[in-house]
């Protein structure tokens, strides 16, 4: 029971924090509505479950052997994200009721994750610190990520809530536009480590 508890805690934590994956829940909150907008947060949700049941069972080991591929996903992923923060910058109208913007769906929610910086620290961290070698590996690593995924939709869906929240009072055109344009620089600024990485590695 201790070590669940201390699963759930470090998920609920490194979930409901600051991020790349909650700006664009929010972002998408604000411009599309909650209905509209679940898609991405499943994408996100299952998309990061994936991810760590991937990692946990050596998938990292990968970028080791093979470090031209690490190379690549990175300037991939950063194309993608510069893409989604250009998606959402570019976005000047809050939709009405029947007439929304197209939000990012659940694909984009889940390929989102492997380029996302917090995302791999997380669950890399995760890994390290709650699994150890021996037959009870593979459980460990289903708990963590289970764990993950339950906690993921409730604190990643408050920031949605809370996007949504925002739509009354960003009615005005224009503080709508400079609320995209922030939550844009800020996705861009989130992969900076990233591509001071591709850089050095370059």
């Amino acid at each position: 029971m201790e070590y669940l508890l201390s699963v759930a805690l470090f998920a609920i934590t490194s979930s409901v924090t600051p991020g790349p994956n909650n700006i664009m829940v929010m972002t998408s909150g604000l411009n599309c509505g909650v209905r509209r907008s679940l898609p991405l947060l499943t994408g996100i949700c299952v998309g990061f479950t994936v991810m760590l049941l991937l990692v946990g069972l050596g998938f990292g080991q990968l970028f080791i052997l093979f470090p031209h591929l690490d190379l690549a996903i990175k300037t991939i992923g950063t194309v993608y994200l510069l893409y989604l923060a250009w998606q959402i910058a570019r976005a000047t109208d809050i939709g009405s009721a029947d007439q929304q913007a197209k939000p990012f769906g659940f694909i984009k929610g889940a390929l989102f994750q492997w380029v996302n910086a917090k995302a791999w620290v997380v669950a890399i961290g995760a890994i390290s610190a709650f699994t150890t070698a021996g037959d009870s590996f593979l459980s460990q690593n289903v708990t963590i990520a289970s764990t993950f995924f339950i906690a993921s939709f409730p604190c990643v869906g408050i920031w949605l809530i809370f996007g949504t929240w925002l739509r009354e009072f960003l009615e005005n055109k224009v503080y709508q536009r400079w609320f995209n344009m922030i939550m844009a620089i800020l996705l861009v600024g989130s992969v900076l480590p990233v591509v001071t990485e591709i850089w050095y590695q370059l």
